[in-house]
């Protein structure tokens, strides 16, 4: 049978209905969002932690977060890697099902705001599918593209901390998906005001 057909006679649960329903209408939210990976090919790797803070207006609001570091025990064992990063975070580790689900409902239809967007974009794609929903419906925005537009580079990518340097943000010595969407979050507050994104 056509995917496509398939497709349009699928059931799908019962949370992905509620997250496509909030569509109707525009949001003024940005979720700026950040993954950690066992690697960088979406379709072979998995999310090991997610990170976030909404903006609103030109406020990051520290109180409205989403954190989750995700237990990946079958990828760790199929891959011989340690449970090292599982052992180390104090936060509470929860499947990829149940912090896809909860990401979804913290996330609704606002506006996603990343570092190199796509590829985290892909990857929760990736794990959307092993769960049998349909792909994200948020509009997204790359800070290194909001850079690139603003200082008119079109053939250099640049790494986030490299972006926190040029805009004089503070980086710490401490790595985690919130910590990367924290740099992001005031990162994307200067890029949008030189914009003049509203």
């Amino acid at each position: 049978m056509l995917d496509w057909l398939k497709n349009i006679n699928k059931e799908y649960p019962d949370f992905w209905k509620a997250y496509t329903a909030k569509f109707e209408k525009k949001s003024s939210r940005f979720v700026v969002f950040s993954t950690e990976t066992t690697g960088l090919n979406p379709k072979n790797d998995v999310i090991l932690s997610i990170g976030s803070f909404s903006v609103v207006n030109n406020s990051i609001v520290i109180g409205d977060n989403f954190e989750a570091v995700l237990t990946q025990y079958k990828y760790f064992h199929d891959n011989g890697l340690t449970n090292e990063f599982l052992v180390e975070s104090k936060l509470k580790k929860i499947s990829e099902p149940e912090a896809l689900k909860s990401f979804l409902e913290y996330i609704g239809n606002s506006v996603l705001v990343g570092h190199h967007v796509d590829f985290d974009v892909d990857i929760i794609n990736e794990s959307l599918e092993r769960m049998d929903c349909g792909r994200l419906k948020n509009e997204a925005l790359d800070i290194d593209v909001m850079h690139r537009k603003l200082q008119d580079i079109t053939d250099k990518e640049s790494a986030l901390d490299e972006l926190c340097e040029f805009y004089k943000i503070p980086i710490s010595d401490r790595n985690s998906a919130a910590n990367d969407a924290y740099k992001t979050a005031l990162l994307f507050l200067k890029l949008k005001s030189r914009l003049g994104i509203k």
